[in-house]
């Protein structure tokens, strides 16, 4: 960077500017300030833009930069003049730049706050979105160099440049004069600005991942001379799944002479491919992968699948490793899945790709995978593949991640591709870790809202290897949050697969009523208690008898799919002795005809050892894509053979030396239904407890998609005082960096809000306490307010209800005489308020998953309990009303057991008034109401804290940007 010499800056070369950003077309760009030693890289730059677009930015002829030129656009003061610059391999390829200006248009310092803007973009660069993701970042700076306002000075010919500033979103003032079209924006965040900043980021990363997913050709560098080993392996692997682009093998110990391994094209090295390579398979020692890595990008290789270990997961020395090979790959453009990655997967009929150490090609389906660690992908595939070859049909994936230690891809990444793609309709994820929680909390939302996502999320601190933000929050607040989010949170991989299958193969349930039917009574009556347990609402079980035949069963589960009254269907089935006992194929052709003419319901089937009957359930039908469609539907009914013993028990060293397997054949698909749908597949367990949680959990997220739609609304409180506390706010905060102010502001501040504490006054001593009471008015409470007694009426540290003086003066002698001297209790005197359930309102700022409001009863028992619930910041009204009925304890509000139902609308709107103040002013980082008592009319606030603090960095508002490393 720049010298002392040369710096010419009145701020320091500002490093935290730079950022590496996912382009439209999903390669990638470094992008940093200009400093002074990149004169060489600007004429060059500039050398390599074309007279037109030249012409476009200076509106005239301007074949070659001066001397001059050169040093103004290399120096900088970075505040009153920036200038940024997006790389690939360390070369511009596109700048912007501003400079701050006066009323008068001309240059000016602060506290100017307008600036004019200009953008330069390399022709073979654009198109890529690269002036978009600088506008964002250049649009950063300013506004914390204090600029408020852009003007931009665009020929009318110029439409792109034109475009780029329209379609930002911003608020902007157009006009036209002497042949120059002049627009001016604020820089402000609006709405539509944040929405178009995530579309583009979600159109960005999803590409991204896309050329990862379904390269046109594949290299896997690190191919054995003799068979076995990984990179063999994966080259075989890919070779046998019928992946129909260009395959290389790339060894740079292979002799001279060799053209083919494995009837694969053989090279020394990427550069001596004659062909784009897509994707790069990396299976080399950790030592060697930077230069494969260089190799790659000079080629120009779009992405890497890095299989090799030996980095973070091994300690500091292979974090510095991790780093350096994200950074190598980032600066030419290329993202990567890994490093100790166990390969992606694509079952797609027109990509058929294997590039990971799995020996089998998982059946075609629609099922989307994600893992961190190979050992949780084997034990995933393997699940499926199990289940899918007699316990519960054929279902199939459409794509497989494993990211190993997810460096760069993450499930975040992989989130927004299987959002719109097509081929899968269910999302199912192991995240051993959640590295950026704010923002997978916000994609999950939105892909929920499309498609069922089931995360299993893993115990304990994160795996080595895994950058993971630091969080303040139990996990059991995390799960909450993601739950509020539409993600079906479940605990185990069983759990995981089972709830992916259902919602894979059946219409989400309308609501939870449930009808049981089936040919053993005592199975019927387990699946019924276990719905209950579930919070299901089930009907009693019908029995059949054990004498039931097949269309016994069809009869009845036809009548069950009429009743208005049910959502869903259990169907139990134990095996039958008997002359007139239907076979396993009688029977499921009886149940899937019947579920077929009632379509829009879930049917789940529950048997006991009848291996014969889940296959014969699924004989004719899976997840596989339709030929004509995207629907769940045909897939091959033939079995695949069983998985190796390695893969199965989770060994992918002795699955990868596996030698290379003869192709399978792709799977026939079956035959349509007579309507043309595709043929229903009901999902069969092997246990009532298996099937009944997750038709519950599909109960759940049926009923979070209907609230979805209408999620409710941020109230406007026409009493609130915005501005009056950002001025109390900032001039407390001028007294330290953090603090929890005193009690005095705390009930002014929180006033503001509408928020009212209940004055209370102190009694140092007893004629004090005397004194107060007769200021508040009886009757009064007596309260102990030192740490250790704060909020404890367990210990009797309160004294309620003190109708006199002379009852407040034996109520102060016994407090002192129980637990010290007044100095050490810190008494306080309170009026009484009306009696009422106590409960606790908190909200707090957590530098990883954001605001978080939360709610519970007061008292020692809710906290052993851990009986909190708990919603992102800003909530709505439909969100405050669930979350004061989210709690195991919520009935005590609503007239538990002939008690007085208390006024929860109240509740609600100080739940309500509570978040807006932390979204309004994030530099409110602790807010704890405690108690709040709710009353059969009202909610009285008998205790406040509020803690301030400079607000932590919102990267989920700045600019799109990858995670730093």
């Amino acid at each position: 960077m720049q010298s002392p010499a040369d710096r010419q800056d009145r701020h320091e070369y500002p490093a935290h500017w730079e950022a590496d950003v996912v382009l439209r077309d999903g390669g990638t760009a470094r992008i940093r300030p200009i400093a002074v030693d990149d004169a060489d890289r600007l004429v060059s730059f500039y050398e390599q833009v074309s007279d037109e677009s030249k012409y476009y930015r200076f509106f005239a002829p301007y074949p070659r930069l001066s001397a001059k030129d050169v040093h103004r656009f290399t120096h900088h003061d970075f505040v009153d003049r920036v200038g940024l610059a997006a790389t690939i391999g360390g070369e511009f390829i596109a700048t912007v730049r501003y400079d701050r200006i006066g009323a008068d248009g001309m240059p000016a310092s602060a506290p100017a706050d307008e600036a004019e803007v200009a953008f330069l973009v390399q022709d073979a660069h654009q198109g890529r979105g690269v002036a978009s993701a600088l506008l964002e970042h250049i649009a950063a700076v300013a506004r914390e160099r204090g600029i408020r306002r852009f003007a931009a000075e665009v020929l009318p010919t110029n439409t792109k440049m034109i475009k780029v500033f329209t379609d930002a979103g911003y608020t902007q003032k157009r006009s036209f004069e002497d042949g120059v079209v002049r627009l001016e924006f604020d820089l402000e965040p609006t709405d539509r600005s944040l929405a178009v900043q995530r579309a583009r980021e979600q159109r960005a990363e999803a590409r991204s991942v896309r050329r990862l997913l379904a390269p046109g050709s594949v290299a896997v560098v690190g191919v054995g001379r003799a068979p076995g080993g990984v990179g063999r392996s994966v080259l075989g692997n890919i070779r046998d799944a019928g992946h129909p682009g260009r395959l290389y093998a790339v060894n740079k110990a292979f002799p001279e002479d060799l053209k083919e391994v494995d009837a694969v094209p053989a090279y020394r090295s990427v550069r001596d491919i004659e062909d784009p390579v897509d994707l790069a398979v990396v299976a080399v020692p950790a030592e060697r992968v930077p230069a494969v890595v260089a190799e790659c990008g000079e080629h120009g290789v779009q992405g890497l699948v890095v299989l090799s270990a030996g980095y973070a997961e091994s300690g500091p020395e292979g974090h510095e490793r991790q780093r350096a090979l994200v950074q190598l790959a980032r600066a030419y453009g290329m993202r990567i899945i890994g490093p100790n990655a166990f390969g992606v997967i694509n079952t797609a009929p027109d990509v058929r790709l294997n590039a990971s150490l799995a020996p089998e090609m998982p059946r075609p389906g629609r099922i989307g995978l994600f893992a961190q660690s190979g050992a949780i992908g084997i034990a995933l595939l393997s699940r499926l593949h199990r289940r899918g070859g007699g316990i519960t049909g054929v279902t199939g994936v459409s794509t497989f991640v494993s990211a190993g230690n997810r460096a760069d891809v993450s499930g975040n990444d992989v989130l927004q591709y299987w959002y719109d793609d097509p081929q899968t309709d269910v999302v199912l994820m192991y995240l051993e870790s959640i590295g950026n929680p704010r923002k997978f909390t916000r994609l999950a939302r939105r892909t929920a809202a499309a498609k069922p996502l089931v995360v299993v999320q893993g115990v304990g601190s994160a795996p080595q290897g895994h950058a993971v933000r630091a969080t303040r929050l139990p996990r059991e607040t995390v799960s909450a949050l993601l739950r509020q989010a539409g993600v079906i949170r479940v605990d185990t991989i069983t759990e995981l697969v089972d709830a992916g299958l259902l919602l894979a193969r059946q219409p989400l349930p309308a609501g939870p009523r449930v009808t049981i039917l089936g040919n053993s009574e005592s199975l019927g009556v387990l699946t019924y208690d276990r719905c209950l347990a579930e919070g299901l609402r089930p009907s009693r079980p019908l029995d059949l008898t054990t004498g039931a035949t097949a269309e016994d069963f069809h009869r009845a589960l036809s009548r069950a799919l009429a009743d208005e009254t049910c959502d869903a269907v259990v169907v139990t089935a134990i095996p039958a002795i008997g002359e007139g006992s239907p076979g396993d194929a009688e029977l499921a052709e009886a149940l899937r005809s019947a579920a077929a003419g009632m379509p829009g319901k879930p049917v789940l089937v529950v048997h006991v050892e009848l291996g014969g009957l889940a296959e014969a359930l699924s004989a004719a039908a899976s997840t596989a894509p339709q030929a004509g469609g995207g629907a769940p539907g045909a897939a091959g009914g033939a079995l695949s053979p069983p998985l190796p013993a390695s893969l199965e028990r989770g060994d992918p060293q002795r699955a990868a030396k596996r030698p290379p397997t003869a192709a399978r054949a792709p799977e026939k698909a079956a035959p349509e239904s007579p309507e043309g749908t595709a043929p229903r597949l009901i999902p069969a367990y092997p246990a009532a407890e298996r099937a009944v949680r997750a038709l519950s959990e599909a109960v759940k997220y049926a009923q979070w998609r209907r609230e979805a739609v209408n999620p409710g609304k941020v109230p406007e409180y026409e009493d609130i005082d915005e501005k009056g506390a950002a001025e109390l706010i900032g001039g407390l905060l001028e007294r330290g960096q953090g603090l929890t102010i005193g009690a005095e502001e705390t009930c002014e501040l929180l006033d503001k809000y509408g928020i009212h504490v209940r004055h209370a006054l102190p009694a140092p001593t007893p004629d004090a306490a005397a004194e107060a009471a007769r200021t508040l008015g009886y009757p009064v409470a007596l309260k102990a307010t030192a740490p250790h007694l704060r909020h404890r009426a367990d210990l009797g540290g309160v004294r309620l209800d003190l109708a006199d003086e002379e009852q407040l003066r034996r109520a102060y002698a016994e407090l002192t005489e129980l637990f010290g001297k007044p100095e050490d209790l810190r008494p306080v005197v309170q009026g009484m308020a009306p009696r009422g359930v106590d409960t606790v309102v908190r909200a707090v700022i957590d530098p990883a998953a954001g605001a978080v409001l939360s709610f519970g009863l007061a008292g020692a028992a809710s906290q052993l309990l851990g009986d909190m619930a708990h919603r992102l910041v800003p909530v709505t009204d439909r969100e405050a009303a669930s979350l004061v009925r989210s709690i195991r304890t919520a009935p005590l509000l609503f007239g538990w057991r002939g008690s007085t139902p208390v006024d929860t609308p109240a509740l609600e709107e100080l739940l309500l008034r509570v978040s807006r103040l932390v979204d309004d002013h994030p530099e409110v980082v602790a807010v704890t109401l405690e108690p709040v008592v709710v009353a059969q009319a009202g909610a009285s606030v008998l205790g406040a804290t509020v803690r301030l603090a400079p607000p932590p960095a919102r990267d989920d508002l700045g600019p799109r940007t990858l995670p730093a490393y």
